[in-house]
């Protein structure tokens, strides 16, 4: 099965309960009045696209049906689609630079699925021919520390790790030796899942990107940060909050597959102005890929 095949499937609560009525409702559409324009806003909210987002979707659709005098129903969906593939954007590519190893932060609360999408990110990458380094960063639990090196071991890649309670900048120092020492293309850093309002992960960030820019001052840095689809409303406020403390340049969205509420896409997108990066539509290692907006949209609405 492709991934266009997957993103349809793990879609799929999504679309019964929200895109199906979506298109249900174009389809008995007679007339393009108040009535339609708040069962489409309804069905919108309900998807978890957010209430200001489904009102600059709104307001621009009113716009375009306006300005090009639209009446057919096939007319308006298409423009629709193209709307809410303009709000989320295209999915921005990772930052890369001249001087190996590119840098791959992840952050994240504890239980958003942040360990397995760095093995999957990692897995995503040795595919496109890119020797891959992780950091077992995350020194609070062994538990995170053990699942990182069983996926390590899955996906074949080097895990530089220290033992449970170690400064986690002490293995970010080893793991950008390392990473040097093998020629790696990419090292990915594994961070403590603390909650979000506390100052110790602030400090922790601050310290880990010291040793970042004394160690590797010439790579390029990417920050990701993990969300759990299924928390809906609450991953947008989570990612608010994080945005307060630390520099994110992209997200990561897990569990899509699990929920009914696909459409916090748009309202992250719409609310933070931060790209998603990479989707999670299941459990397997190869069930994570980069975003892609068109693609995403077309998921949403196809049978």
């Amino acid at each position: 099965m492709g991934f266009f095949d997957k993103l349809k499937a793990g879609l799929f609560k999504t679309k019964e309960t929200v895109f199906k009525p979506l298109n249900n409702l174009f389809k008995s559409l007679r007339k393009i009045d108040e009535d339609f324009m708040e069962e489409l806003e309804e069905v919108l909210i309900c998807a978890d696209v957010g209430y200001e987002s489904t009102e600059a979707i709104i307001d621009k659709l009113r716009d375009r049906i306006k300005e090009d005098k639209l009446k057919d129903s096939d007319e308006i969906l298409a423009v629709l689609k193209e709307i809410m593939c303009d709000m989320i954007g295209e999915g921005a590519p990772l930052n890369t630079g001249a001087n190996k190893p590119d840098v791959i932060l992840v952050i994240g609360v504890n239980g958003v699925g942040k360990t397995t999408s760095i093995a999957k990110i990692a897995n995503n990458l040795k595919k496109d021919g890119k020797k891959v380094v992780l950091a077992a960063a995350d020194t609070f639990r062994a538990a995170a520390i053990d699942q990182l090196q069983i996926w390590a071991d899955r996906v074949g890649v080097d895990l530089i790790k220290h033992t449970e309670g170690s400064d986690p900048a002490a293995v970010v120092f080893d793991a950008t030796a390392a990473a040097k020492s093998r020629n790696a293309d990419v090292l990915i850093i594994d961070t403590a899942g603390r909650l979000h309002n506390k100052k110790n992960l602030m400090d922790e960030l601050a310290k880990i990107s010291r040793v970042l820019d004394r160690e590797l001052p010439d790579s390029a840095r990417e920050t990701l940060l993990v969300l759990d689809s299924t928390t809906g409303q609450n991953a947008v406020q989570q990612a608010k909050e994080f945005k307060n403390s630390a520099n994110i340049t992209g997200l990561v969205l897990t569990k899509l597959d699990g929920t009914a509420k696909g459409g916090i896409v748009f309202s992250i997108k719409n609310e933070l102005g931060i790209p998603v990066k990479f989707i999670g539509v299941g459990e397997a290692v190869d069930d994570m890929e980069k975003f892609d907006n068109k693609q995403f949209v077309q998921a949403l609405f196809e049978e």
